[in-house]
């Protein structure tokens, strides 16, 4: 099974957001023991360093995404997948129609996030945490 992570379920591990952080973390755990192939979106990388940039100091961001990168297969974003993105109007938010464009190309199975209205129109179908953990 392959999984696109939203930024938001690497967050609620990272900056250890109650009540979403054991739900984050089994979701990584899959992905670590590869029992699915978990991607990220390339921008998710370089949003996580900047929004971290509070919480850790730029030695420790780079040593955590660094992590994440040996991780999470880390899916490019390019020309194409962006100029899709900017022509697609069934989405508000564009991060969120570039995450769908990425997803799409990897050809998931979902993208795991707690924002699901936020995916309504994407290709790919977005599902809850918890839902995606009572798969397995």
């Amino acid at each position: 099974m392959v999984v696109l992570i939203d930024t938001n379920i690497i967050l609620d591990m990272l900056v250890k957001r109650q009540p979403y952080l054991e739900a984050a973390i089994k979701i990584v755990n899959l992905c670590t023991e590869k029992i699915i192939r978990g991607c990220l979106a390339a921008h998710t990388v370089s949003n996580l360093f900047y929004i971290l940039r509070k919480e850790y100091s730029v030695t420790q961001r780079r040593e955590m995404l660094m992590a994440l990168c040996r991780v999470f297969e880390i899916s490019e974003i390019n020309g194409e997948k962006i100029a899709k993105a900017l022509k697609n109007d069934q989405f508000e938010d564009f991060e969120d129609c570039l995450q769908d464009e990425c997803a799409a190309s990897l050809k998931a199975d979902y993208i795991v996030t707690r924002n699901i209205k936020d995916f309504t129109n994407s290709k790919v179908p977005a599902i809850q945490p918890e839902e995606f953990l009572k798969l397995f």
